[in-house]
């Protein structure tokens, strides 16, 4: 038996989850990011310290949804890039046609902090098509603790 601090998260579980039923209606997942050091993204594509990665099959290639790590190839500004998340610093996955989806907490220095609004900051795109406009409205995500 596994104590409550013994057990794996669940957050990876979720997140492939959600990925998958975006994926077979037809949405676009999209994922929230915390960064730090430990992330690996184009940092000229972060602002206010988070960044949006479409992490659809076509906006990606070698997508691996892990339990430690989300990690994929895209497109940034034409250029081939190299993505590395940890799954703990992942704030949200959620559909881009209509912001429905999950938030999680992420630790910033000692304090949780949780999604308060989701703008889109960056997206790889396979094809280098020009970023999409910003959802009109904040996505519905449910909280996860």
């Amino acid at each position: 038996m596994f104590s409550n601090t013994e057990l794996p998260s669940t957050r990876p579980y979720l997140i492939r989850a959600l990925y998958d039923w975006c994926s077979e209606n037809g949405f676009t997942p999209y994922v929230a990011v915390k960064v730090d050091a430990s992330v690996q993204v184009p940092r000229e594509y972060v602002q206010g310290g988070e960044i949006v990665l479409n992490v659809s099959m076509d906006a990606t290639s070698s997508l691996k949804l892990g339990n430690e790590f989300i990690e994929f190839k895209a497109r940034f500004g034409g250029k081939p890039r190299e993505i590395m998340v940890p799954i703990d610093r992942v704030m949200a996955i959620y559909a881009r046609e209509n912001g429905q989806g999950m938030a999680f907490p992420v630790s910033d220095a000692g304090v949780d902090r949780a999604l308060s609004a989701v703008d889109i900051h960056a997206v790889g795109d396979k094809d280098d098509e020009p970023l999409p406009p910003t959802p009109p409205a904040r996505p519905s995500l449910t909280r996860v603790k």
